[in-house]
């Protein structure tokens, strides 16, 4: 990707900061107050984004407990509930949107949101969504694509669980239906992740291979990843947000809590940071250190037509005479006047 993304006030790509993202997800706990101090949370942290997923139970499963129908997952607060049960109580209430699109706004957030159908792109859209998510489980879903395509809107796609021929046709379709900005998310939809399985080194190929940015929407329970995905050229880093895990929620057991959140920032911008552009300048700090390199003394008194040897001349710090690579040239050379022990050598002094 050689330019940036618009993204509300904000701009994604390379050259601009790490855009990141905190997701809201279902957080909440069915309670709007407790959103809005999650929105609270993000902007203390430093984030750039609040990310919300719009749905109802009844837009993304069916009411039915049937076999298929059952979560048998790892992750304790889904396992058990029925598909319904678990979306019932993840969603944010679409009631609650246009408050929270506001808050957000308000605290200096850009405020967007993954859509699971088309019906939450139309609500999307009359809020003025600036750009979309499109959820790992999503991927496959053409026609919530085509549809998000159809806004010309930028879209951040995590391609958890999608192969590459699936992630192709997804970038395929977004392009064909005018979405011409795209980030890439790795991702392993895994709630918690490890971070053995996390396969960061997908970021610069994501890149390359689509010819899009490239990020991390990062489910695992430290920081270490997000800050190698930065130092790898991440331009989006996502992560869940809650309160205080111990609130409990579906999401809580793979979030981070403000602290936490805080330090993450922190370290992905110190990361940046430091990897920086691409330069072989000498920094301020090193133009001080230059005197402090070694180059010819004189190591003892010599006299004026007195030939230059290796016990006379030496490399030694500090750096105010002649540089190293000299040494075997003056070597044999005579002195063209008395020089003291601890002067620097010049072509001056050489006859």
């Amino acid at each position: 990707m050689n330019k940036s993304i618009k993204a509300g006030k904000r701009r994604i790509g390379h050259g601009e900061p790490v855009f990141v993202v905190a997701e809201l997800s279902g957080n909440h706990n069915g309670d709007i107050g407790h959103a809005l101090r999650i929105i609270d949370a993000a902007a203390d942290a430093g984030a750039d984004a609040i990310k919300l997923q719009t749905y109802t139970p009844d837009t993304i499963t069916l009411d039915s407990d049937r076999p298929e129908f059952v979560v048998k997952s790892a992750n304790r607060a889904w396992r058990g509930k029925t598909l319904y049960q678990l979306y019932r109580e993840a969603a944010t209430p679409w009631a609650w949107h246009k408050k929270l699109f506001a808050h957000a706004r308000k605290r200096g957030l850009v405020c967007f949101s993954s859509p699971f159908d088309t019906t939450a792109v139309d609500l999307l859209e009359k809020l003025g969504a600036p750009l979309y998510k499109v959820a790992s489980f999503e991927v496959v879903d053409i026609p919530l694509l085509e549809r998000i395509g159809r806004t010309r809107k930028p879209v951040i796609m995590s391609r958890g669980m999608a192969t590459l021929e699936e992630l192709s046709l997804a970038v395929k379709t977004l392009r064909k239906f005018g979405t011409k900005e795209i980030v890439l998310l790795q991702c392993v939809s895994s709630y918690p992740a490890r971070p053995r399985d996390m396969h960061l080194a997908n970021i610069p190929d994501l890149q390359k291979r689509f010819k899009v940015g490239a990020g991390l929407s990062d489910h695992t329970m430290s920081n270490d990843t997000a800050v190698a995905a930065a130092a790898l050229g991440a331009v989006v880093i996502e992560k869940h947000l809650t309160l205080r895990r111990k609130d409990g929620g579906p999401d809580a057991s793979f979030s981070m809590e403000p602290k936490e959140f805080a330090a993450l920032v922190a370290s992905v911008r110190a990361t940046t940071a430091a990897v920086g552009a691409l330069s072989y300048k000498l920094s301020g700090g090193e133009r001080e250190n230059l005197h402090f390199r070694k180059s010819l003394f004189a190591v003892k008194d010599i006299k004026k037509g007195e030939r230059f040897t290796k016990n006379n001349i030496r490399s030694i710090r500090p750096g105010n005479g002649m540089a190293p690579k000299f040494y075997r040239a003056v070597l044999g050379k005579r002195a063209a006047r008395d020089i003291a022990r601890a002067t620097p050598l010049h072509k001056r002094l050489i006859d």
